[in-house]
């Protein structure tokens, strides 16, 4: 990656880090009102499980030169 790519995504590292927690959390909270009997770790786990699927499918496209001219 170049110097000020890396530099760049690096300055919103830990904005990136609170959307993808707020993401997390905010799905939790519509599981847990969804189905208030829910074992939270197991929503969790299944909701990581759900999200990184969709991240090694964006990272797919991403090989795929999805994103080459974006």
């Amino acid at each position: 990656m170049s110097d000020p790519v890396t530099k760049e995504l690096e300055s919103r590292r830990k904005e990136i880090k609170k959307e993808l927690e707020l993401l997390f959390k905010t799905n939790m909270k519509i599981t847990d009102w969804d189905i208030p009997e829910a074992d939270d770790r197991e929503a969790a786990m299944e909701l990581l499980r759900i999200m990184q699927e969709e991240l090694d499918a964006l990272r797919a496209d991403v090989e795929a030169g999805k994103y080459d001219n974006y």
